[in-house]
């Protein structure tokens, strides 16, 4: 009897090393720059990044640090733009210190002209205990706009181009209009302002175009930019028959571009459950569609910019 067992044993023994080893889990794949930045813009610790406050001193601190990374130069003026404004809250009217940032890449062929790439970094901070970490509205646009300048470095634009990511949009888009009233460059020299506001919640496949109904030459320059995966360009919200919050012209801050006369075209995705609820976090954006909706939104600007002033 122990023969057999000790038989047996060294029978179980063989059976169990010729078993194979389960697979290894697979890696996760590396988070891209745009998801890291779309991550840390929006997390808990930057307290809904509100004009004035701590976590808005540290989102600007972050921007920062990115420009510098990526070798962003700041304009002659210099690379904070700090202005007072009053600005609106629940409780009523406030006065707001905000500081808009600023970087220049100088263009190849149009250099003397320049396209203002806007995107607000600032959103509504905490309210009643609850932090609102708009990471749609808008670190998304604010990561879609690193994304452009890293590319941008990469291979000049013609243009020369000017990034602003804006603070006190909420407040009612304070740091735009501060933008237009003390403008680095001469006004007569913006050729257009692209306005990236909420990029990354493509969620049925459509990141909007809006301005080429005030500006119809744009249209047939975007038309043929191809969709990507999921995301095509859709244009509208700007006419006539689009009323109340379906017209958004005067939407974010390209408004200012328009109303002191200068070209403009806003990109963003549609309205979703979570916008300005505390709700609008990481964790409900898909990567995959915002960086569709991103590499999307950098080959409508090359397609601008290499057609304008031809």
């Amino acid at each position: 009897m122990r023969l057999l067992l000790i038989g047996l044993s060294a029978a179980a023994l063989l059976t169990a090393c010729a078993t194979p080893a389960p697979p290894p889990a697979p890696t996760p794949p590396a988070e891209s720059q745009l998801i890291a930045d779309l991550r840390i813009l929006s997390a808990d610790d930057m307290e809904g990044r509100d004009t004035g406050a701590p976590g808005g001193e540290r989102a600007r601190a972050y921007i920062i640090q990115r420009l510098e990374a990526i070798g962003v130069a700041a304009p002659p003026v210099g690379r904070l733009q700090p202005f007072t404004a009053d600005g609106r809250t629940r409780e009523g009217p406030r006065t707001f210190n905000g500081q808009n940032i600023l970087g220049v890449i100088p263009g190849t062929r149009a250099g003397h002209r320049w396209i203002v790439v806007t995107a607000h970094y600032d959103h509504v901070g905490v309210n009643d205990g609850q932090i609102f970490n708009g990471a749609d509205d808008n670190a998304s646009g604010v990561a879609t706009a690193l994304a452009l300048a890293e590319r941008l470095k990469a291979e000049a634009p013609e243009h020369g181009v000017i990034f602003a990511f804006l603070d006190g949009e909420e407040r009612g888009l304070l740091g735009a209009r501060h933008f237009v009233d003390f403008p680095p460059v001469p006004l007569e020299s913006i050729a257009l302002n692209v306005n990236y506001d909420m990029t990354a919640r493509a969620d049925d496949g459509k990141l909007w175009v809006t301005g080429t109904y005030q500006h119809p030459t744009l249209r047939p320059i975007l038309e043929p930019v191809a969709a990507i995966g999921n995301v095509s360009l859709s244009f509208g919200k700007d006419t006539p028959q689009d009323t109340g919050a379906d017209n958004w012209v005067e939407a974010s801050d390209h408004a200012a571009f328009h109303r002191a006369g200068l070209p403009f075209l806003y990109f963003g995705v549609d309205y979703h459950p979570d916008y300005h609820r505390p709700s609008d976090d990481f964790a409900r954006v898909t990567p995959q569609t915002f960086t569709n909706a991103t590499e999307l939104s950098i080959n409508a600007f090359r397609a601008l910019d290499r057609a304008l002033g031809r």
